[in-house]
């Protein structure tokens, strides 16, 4: 019987996932905090061996403006509502001081520094997979693209992680032809589906549900979908930001240790999921809840046998490389 594995997957964006919803300009801090935590969140995961999955858009991987303009595929996608585009904002905001909120090859380099993380893909533009006007053949022009920035640096991409967990199902196909072996897709609950038409009840759900309910989020291996000749991995659990909210906070970190702690007994897995910038806007108190989550897997190692692995370390699982 198979060990129970903590998995981490990192939607890495910086503006790239929020700029359709916020101001650039009144989130150049929350950024810049961004920016300088990821290095202690890779020397957190260094220094309790964790292996991580890093689905990265592959537009960080530019340096500036100008690689910019020069990766830009020739089928884009048409949406219909055109303020998603990340090329139509791109155009509009091409100065300084902007390259630091959009571009970060350096931090892609240090995560590749880091032992056992593993950089992923979060498709190149932040690409949305069931927005109206968007297409199969953009979608390949896309994922394209993001191997080949990769590739410049020296990676073969094995994971995708759709923007906005909108999963399409007519897209795994696309996804295994072109390498991917594993993709991220939402915890099998009601309150999870259609993110792209979110309701308010869903929003409650969801919301409570980082709270309160069952321990019913770690799956066992058997559990996992292999579709196309890719494993589809659900995650379990998005580890929300510090609201300085005491008792929230209190019953948010208990409700994942004891998560952890039931998948470890039963040798499942715990995919827990966030966003870098999530601990932008207090990263002394974020850092402090990681850390307090990795002491624990720790313990979890040590008691039950309880493993880390990255979505490739799954695969590999589960296809005996």
């Amino acid at each position: 019987m198979e060990n129970g594995s903590l998995v981490i997957s990192l939607d890495f964006e910086l503006l790239w996932g929020v700029f359709d919803k916020v101001n650039w300009r009144d989130r150049k801090e929350y950024f810049q905090n961004t920016r300088k935590l990821i290095p202690d969140i890779l020397q957190f995961f260094e220094n309790y061996n964790i292996q991580c999955t890093w689905a990265t858009v592959g537009m960080l991987f530019n340096k500036n403006w100008e690689e910019w303009n020069q990766n830009i595929p020739d089928n884009l996608p048409g949406y219909f509502n055109k303020n998603l585009s990340a090329y139509t904002f791109g155009k509009t905001i091409q100065i300084k001081e902007t390259e630091n909120l959009c571009f970060a090859p350096e931090l892609v380099k240090r995560i590749l520094e880091t032992g056992n993380q593993e950089l992923a893909t979060h498709t190149y533009s932040h690409y949305y997979c069931r927005e109206e006007g968007q297409n199969v053949d953009s979608f390949s022009s896309d994922i394209k693209t993001a191997i080949k920035m990769a590739s410049n640096f020296g990676v073969d991409l094995h994971s995708l992680v759709f923007p906005r967990n909108q999963l399409n199902p007519d897209y795994l196909k696309i996804c295994s032809n072109l390498g991917i072996k594993n993709v991220r897709s939402n915890p099998e609950t009601w309150y999870w589906k259609d993110t792209e038409n979110d309701s308010l009840q869903q929003k409650i759900f969801r919301t409570g549900d980082a709270y309160i309910g069952k321990k019913d989020k770690p799956y066992k291996f058997s559990e996992i979908d292999i579709t196309n000749q890719l494993s589809v991995q659900p995650a379990s659990r998005l580890l929300r930001p510090y609201s300085g909210k005491t008792f929230l906070d209190k019953l948010k970190m208990k409700r994942i240790l004891d998560e952890m702690t039931y998948a470890a007994r039963n040798a499942k897995i715990y995919h827990l999921w966030w966003h870098p910038h999530n601990f932008g806007n207090d990263p002394k108190k974020n850092l402090q809840d990681l850390e307090l989550i990795l002491k624990h897997f720790l313990k979890c190692r040590n008691k039950y046998g309880f493993q880390s692995l990255s979505m490739k370390g799954i695969n590999n699982i589960l296809t005996g490389a």
